[in-house]
């Protein structure tokens, strides 16, 4: 449930609610004036409802931030869950200073929705075995280590979208802290759908060179034609063939005259 109104609306619905035992909760909650953390759960809902025994919660709270000197940290947000029921609370907390927001993400782990939206750098890890659907955005490039530890986290990811406009720093794979991630070919064996129309011209790199990502066949991919063109050397490049070649629906955005030898490099795609 997206909601704007968390103080005026659904506050007072629960505050209705006092002989519950049992509450389930997911919540988008925009542009609330904090972060909504496990103080602000406490008080205004869990003291409200004193036969309540269990409770698993999925919010994500936005908030515009105007004085930059007095933010929450993330350590901050997970230390207000220390005195839960439940000890298995995680926390995520992002500051996007060219858009000037940020968003604080709390769920109780095991996570049980099937989804998992707006992942940055700071995504916290873990198994998400019900997943099926992801978004990655943030402000900072995603390097190849990260996408690694999301094809770990989500073993059974189906639908993919990434919102990205950094160049990556490391696309070499130069040595770090842990060399088989980097050198790595990642794999998403599940997934059907990919979105990169709005990822900079490494994130299409990322996924098309065979050197990088292993795509399953029968992928629809969103992309950006320009970008595509450029990465593929105009639909010649060898390193990027066997990844198109496995896809079976191509939208490309920002399209213009199609070359006649398109159609072979995507040899089993509808191309729209």
């Amino acid at each position: 449930m997206n909601t704007k109104c968390y103080d005026e609306l659904i506050l007072p619905f629960f505050h209705r609610m006092s002989n519950l035992e049992k509450l389930d909760l997911s919540l988008v909650v925009c542009m609330t004036k904090t972060f909504i953390d496990g103080n602000n759960l406490k008080l205004n809902i869990i003291n409200h409802m004193p036969l309540l025994n269990e409770f698993k919660f999925n919010i994500r709270s936005s908030t515009r931030f105007y004085n930059q000197f007095n933010l929450p940290s993330n350590e901050y947000v997970q230390q207000t869950f220390k005195n839960f029921q439940n000890k298995q609370i995680i926390s995520s907390v992002d500051y996007f200073k060219e858009n000037g927001f940020s968003r604080c993400h709390i769920y109780s782990y095991p996570y049980e929705l099937t989804y998992y939206k707006y992942i940055t750098n700071n995504f916290p890890g873990g198994i998400f075995e019900r997943v099926r659907t992801v978004s990655l955005f943030d402000e900072r490039p995603f390097e190849h280590e990260f996408f690694f530890q999301i094809a770990q986290s989500f073993p059974f990811l189906e639908k993919l979208t990434l919102i990205n406009q950094k160049r990556q720093n490391n696309k070499q794979f130069r040595k770090s802290k842990n060399q088989n991630q980097n050198s790595a070919i990642i794999e998403y064996p599940y997934l059907v759908e990919l979105g990169l129309s709005e990822a900079d011209k490494d994130y299409h790199e990322q996924f098309l060179f065979d050197t990088k990502t292993c795509l399953p066949n029968n992928v629809c991919v969103c992309m950006d034609y320009r970008l595509v063109k450029k990465v593929t050397r105009n639909f010649r490049r060898n390193t990027t063939r066997s990844n198109c070649a496995k896809m079976s629906f191509v939208c490309f955005q920002n399209k213009s005259t199609f070359p006649e030898h398109l159609k072979d490099y995507f040899p089993h795609a509808k191309i729209i």
